[in-house]
């Protein structure tokens, strides 16, 4: 083979080895792929039965994956695509650090992290229900629950403190399963070490690792809660000697009300007292004395209460609408003592009364509206009606229309009765709704009232603004009129020339009133509008010609000049040099209007007088085509010339002729001036000269 040969062979062949190394290489590389892993666990530590959280990976997409806790399956699933977002309930184990792996079940892969178990535990005394009391001398069972604690362990022992700080041992064991779960109850005090009782009034608190975990009461009598007419059971015990006389005080505040002899039977004292039928709202002291020389750290005393009935009073006027604000003073005839609540938005006034009756008065702004009496036997729900009239208060203009947003101020001067006699003076604000009304829910009778009604900061019912002596019944209706002004509005175009046939349309800014009139011959036009703010705009068809704003607080005469109106506008179409060029039809067309055509004149002009300027847009056709040759727009605001270059076209001799045409036409012409001015000095040169003579 030629040398030259065998040097163009080896850079093909080195070439050629690379690529075959390079592609072995690849193909022995570890792919890339998705590693079995947990994320997370959501809670960790945690509780025997939370709910843990796991999110994980796996390697096979959309496989099947279980987990477990400690080797036992706690959920099983299938991914979504490599990602498994599961949760478990931690099973019963004991304190302490569990394994928790992932298995993808298809590539027998798996992965483990660790889960702290912790220990719960709870020491529930049972007991009745609240206001219901376990009294001295009675045992009361605790129920014990554990979980998460520690394996096969027995804890040290549980205590009970009594108020007198005496601590008693719970003789049963807290001795836990495998899975460090205890479930027992104990007694107090029968399972508890010798002397343990319950002769004191307080509370009995549990001790567990030297932590307060739980307590009980026990109490001087059957219940924390009592009405009148209860009887009151007062129980005491371990006082002796038995023959010993003891005394029952009851008292409110520090007065006592009450005291009642008695002895105690086997060191027994056992009492009831029955709670006054003229018993006051609040709490009572109830103690027993002289108390034993076993009880001298912990006396036997207790506060009950006397908490009343839940009484819902919703006060009303006269329409049954409820009316907040209103001061209700209850007078307790058994108690002669008076308890108050003042309603709320949904008229709901919540006083606490006990059995019996009562007088209630309604005061609004100090002023009686109201009374009833009523009589409490339990849970009481009551309409209290007032004398408060729904006012109405109406605004319409001269077409009768209601106009909303109108601001109502109302003042009045009224005498109170509440605590003695004091003439104020009262406002009340407010603005008309859609329907131009606005309701005054709480309106006291037999008041004069002014009312002043406004729009825009204006009042325009001077005349009309005083209602006399408001009568008690459930809905009064005052009716507020809304004058009309006098606008009178004169259209002017650029020349201040009248501008006739127009609309003029007026739309008040706040109530949605409207008016639309046609300008007359001499471009005026006169409306009667309700008082008010308005914009007011002028249209030629539905082109907008102009526009402004006025206050419609008194009659007005206003004038508006649209400069778009009334324009002469001069087309002006030329050739590539600038020529005129006649007898072009020029088309132009604005926007909701009539399209206008007229021809170019000899001077390249058509002229459009009296058009509405704005966006125009004019199209050129050149003689005898049906095709526009050039369309444009323009924006006209004012009397102008617009120039339009038909620049394919030379006017010559009166004809069209292309400009290209005309160009070619022109070098030709040139060159063959050049050729024949070659010639024809090329045939002079070459001329003999004439010899002399």
């Amino acid at each position: 083979m030629p040398k030259s040969s065998l040097g163009k062979i080896k850079p093909l062949t080195f070439l050629l080895i690379i690529v075959v190394s390079t592609t072995l290489t690849l193909s022995f590389l570890p792919q890339a792929k998705a590693e079995t892993t947990i994320i997370s666990l959501t809670p960790s530590p945690g509780y025997v039965e939370a709910v843990v959280q796991l999110v994980a990976n796996i390697s096979t997409a959309n496989g099947t994956y279980l987990i477990q806790f400690d080797e036992e399956n706690v959920t099983e699933g299938v991914a979504t695509e490599n990602n498994v977002n599961a949760s478990f309930n931690v099973p019963h184990a004991p304190e302490g650090v569990h394994n928790v792996t992932i298995v993808d079940v298809t590539a027998a892969e798996n992965y483990t992290v660790t889960f702290t178990v912790l220990t719960s535990y709870s020491f529930e005394p049972i007991l009745p229900d609240l206001p219901t009391l376990l009294q001295q001398g009675a045992n009361v069972t605790v129920s014990i629950n554990m979980t998460g604690g520690q394996s096969n362990y027995t804890y040290p022992v549980v205590e009970v403190r009594d108020p007198s700080g005496t601590k008693y041992e719970v003789l049963k064991n807290i001795t836990t399963t495998v899975a460090g779960d205890f479930y027992d109850n104990f007694t107090y005090p029968n399972d508890c070490s010798n002397g343990a009782n319950t002769n004191f009034t307080g509370y009995y608190r549990i001790n567990f690792n030297a932590t307060n975990v739980g307590e009980f009461f026990i109490g001087l009598t059957n219940s924390s809660q009592y009405h009148r007419g209860d009887v009151v059971n007062v129980k005491a015990v371990d006082y002796y000697p038995p023959s010993e006389n003891v005394t029952l005080t009851v008292k409110f505040e520090e007065e006592i009300i009450d005291t009642v002899n008695s002895s105690a039977i086997d060191g027994i004292v056992d009492i009831n007292w029955a709670v006054p039928l003229d018993a006051t709202i609040g709490n009572y002291n109830i103690s027993v004395a002289p108390i034993p020389e076993s009880k001298k750290n912990a006396s036997d005393i207790q506060i009950f209460q006397v908490p009343g009935f839940k009484a819902d009073i919703t006060t009303l006027n006269l329409a049954d609408r409820p009316v907040s604000s209103v001061f209700v003073r209850t007078y307790d005839l058994s108690s002669k003592i008076y308890y108050n609540a003042t309603s709320q938005a949904n008229g709901s006034a919540i006083l606490w009364l006990e059995p019996g009756n009562h007088s209630c008065e309604a005061f609004l702004k100090d002023v009686k509206v109201g009374e009833i009496n009523i009589t409490v036997e339990k849970e009481e729900q009551v309409d209290f009606t007032c004398q408060l009239t729904t006012l109405n208060i109406n605004v319409i203009d001269a077409q009768n229309t209601s106009i909303p947003q109108v601001a109502i101020n109302v003042s009045y001067n009224y005498t109170t009765n509440l605590g003695g006699q004091e003439n104020k003076t009262g406002q009340d604000y407010g603005e008309t709704n859609i329907t131009g009304i606005l309701q005054l829910y709480s309106s006291l009778p037999n008041v004069t009232y002014m009312i002043n009604a406004s729009r825009y900061g204006e009042i325009f019912n001077q005349d009309n603004n005083t209602l006399y002596n408001l009568p008690a019944t459930p809905y009064f209706n005052a009716t507020i009129f809304c004058p009309a002004r006098t606008l009178q509005v004169n259209v002017t175009d650029g020349k201040n020339q009248p501008i006739s046939d127009v609309a003029v349309k007026v739309h008040e800014h706040m109530g949605g009133l409207q008016y639309i009139e046609q300008t007359g011959t001499g471009g005026t036009t006169v409306l009667s509008c309700t008082f008010g703010r308005y914009s007011i705009r002028v249209y030629l068809n539905e082109i907008l010609l102009n526009e402004t704003t006025v206050d419609l607080f008194e009659n007005q005469n206003l004038s508006i000049i649209c400069n778009l109106y009334g324009l002469d506008v001069s087309i002006s179409i030329v050739d590539y040099f600038g020529q005129p060029i006649s007898n072009v039809n020029v088309t132009l067309q604005r926007e909701g209007l009539t399209a206008l055509s007229d021809q170019t004149q000899s001077d390249g002009k058509a002229t459009f007088n009296n058009i509405v300027g704005g966006d125009l847009q004019i199209a050129v056709y050149l003689l005898g085509q049906t095709q526009p040759y050039t369309t444009n727009s323009f924006l006209v605001d004012s009397s102008e010339m617009i120039q339009i270059k038909i620049e394919r076209y030379v006017m010559l001799v009166g004809f069209f002729v292309e400009t290209s045409q005309f160009t070619t036409a022109i070098i030709i012409v040139v060159t063959v001036i050049l050729i024949l001015m070659i010639e024809v000095y090329g045939k002079r040169r070459s001329r003999p000269e004439k010899s002399e003579s």
